[in-house]
C-alpha cells in the first residue's frame, strides 16, 4: 500500500497572490507531493495564459526546497485531473462564507464523481482573507498599487501587461 499522500490544490492563479502563497505553505504541510493545478478555464477571460500562470506559481514557491512541488496545468474535469495525479485530497482555500457555499456544492458533486478523494478547507489566515486575483487586477487597471497582494515579480508582470493592454486600446 502507498504511504504517500498527494494533495492538489487548483485554482485559476490569474494571477497568483499572496493568499494563494499563504495556502500552498500551508497545504505544503499536510501531504508529502503537493501539486499546483492551473486551471486554463478561457471562460474566465485570463490576464495570463497558463504557460505564464505556471511560471508565476514555479517562481513564487522557489523557496520551498524541501518540499515536493509540482506545477501543471489542466483543462479537463477537476476530479479527472486529481485521478491523473493520484491525489488523495484536493485542498481548498476560504475567504468568506461566501466561498463555503459555492465550495459546499463543488463537493457534494466531486464526493459523486470520486467519495475516494477527501476535500481539505484551509481558511485564509485574516491578513489574507480579503485578496481575490480579480480585485487585484481591478487595481492595477486603475493604476494603483498592487505590491501589498502579490510577490514584486508577479507585481511586475500584472503592470506590464496592464500597460500592454491599455496601449493597444
Amino acid at each position: 500500500m502507498n504511504t504517500e499522500r498527494t494533495g492538489l490544490y487548483p485554482g485559476t492563479f490569474d494571477p497568483i497572490t499572496l493568499g494563494h502563497y499563504d495556502i500552498i505553505k500551508r497545504a505544503a504541510k499536510l501531504v508529502d507531493t503537493l501539486v499546483i493545478g492551473v486551471a486554463m478555464n478561457p471562460g474566465k477571460n485570463p490576464l495570463f495564459t497558463a504557460a505564464e500562470r505556471c511560471a508565476m506559481v514555479e517562481k513564487m514557491t522557489e523557496e520551498f526546497k524541501d518540499t515536493n512541488f509540482i506545477v501543471k496545468p489542466f483543462n479537463n474535469l477537476l476530479m479527472h485531473f486529481a485521478e491523473e495525479c493520484n491525489a488523495s485530497v484536493i485542498i481548498r482555500g476560504l475567504r468568506a462564507v461566501s466561498d463555503f457555499e459555492y465550495e459546499f456544492q463543488m463537493v457534494g458533486m466531486n464526493r459523486r464523481l470520486n467519495s475516494e478523494i477527501e476535500t481539505v478547507f484551509l481558511m485564509a489566515s485574516d491578513q489574507h482573507q480579503f485578496i481575490a486575483s480579480s480585485l487585484v487586477k481591478e487595481i492595477a487597471f486603475l493604476d494603483g498599487d498592487i505590491s501589498k497582494f502579490v510577490s514584486k515579480s508577479t507585481a511586475q508582470q500584472i503592470v506590464e501587461r496592464v500597460e500592454k493592454i491599455k496601449a493597444s486600446k
